[in-house]
């Protein structure tokens, strides 16, 4: 690929700004599905649904806290550039933990739909993401520091990960639901591991 052509692909400064807020506008919508279901995911976004299950502290409130000793590991491995845009992620994400229950007022959904959905969502949200530099924090660093050393897929990172987070969820909902989270990890991170591959995606 030429310098001209890489040039071409490049993500300007609007495109990134619409790219981080699409992202967490749809990763958080469907942390929202999850919630409301009394569901779970993998990574901290999964981590901080089971601490507001078990506190009574707000969800944004606890997913902010919980990424914020991987900041520090962003830095060090991703830049400043990375870690910024993943900060404002994280705070896109934990301002719009409150702003999706203040308009959907009222939801009768069922459990199945918003485990599945919902982490459909969530990944949808982590590609967009990704492809603009930016992550959700806490696992998704991890994983993509994981990819580009070593060269193992993020989502299957991530899977790994998840799993660990799925099976402590076990203390705090129902063996149902725990199935349930489990099912629908596996699809947020099949949407990762077949579309955010190395080589893949020339934007940047």
């Amino acid at each position: 690929m030429t310098p001209t052509t890489a040039g071409s692909t490049k993500h300007g400064l609007i495109e990134d700004a619409l790219g981080i807020f699409t992202g967490t506008f749809i990763a958080s919508l469907g942390l929202f599905l999850l919630r409301t279901s009394g569901t779970v995911t993998g990574g901290t976004a999964g981590l901080a649904l089971l601490l507001s299950y078990a506190v009574d502290v707000p969800f944004g409130v606890i997913f902010l806290a919980v990424n914020l000793p991987f900041f520090v590991l962003a830095v060090r491995k991703k830049g400043w550039d990375f870690t910024i845009r993943t900060a404002l992620s994280v705070g896109l994400v934990s301002l719009m933990a409150s702003l999706h229950p203040a308009e959907i007022t009222q939801i009768d959904i069922d459990p199945v739909y918003a485990a599945l959905v919902g982490n459909l969502l969530a990944g949808v949200g982590l590609l967009v993401l990704f492809r603009h530099r930016s992550s959700l924090g806490g696992f998704n660093i991890l994983a993509l520091i994981m990819q580009e050393r070593f060269g193992l897929r993020a989502g299957y990172v991530q899977m790994i990960l998840d799993v660990i987070v799925v099976a402590a969820s076990l203390a705090v909902v129902s063996p149902l639901k725990v199935l349930l989270s489990a099912a629908g990890a596996i699809v947020l991170n099949i949407v990762l591991a077949l579309n955010h591959r190395p080589g893949r995606y020339t934007g940047s």
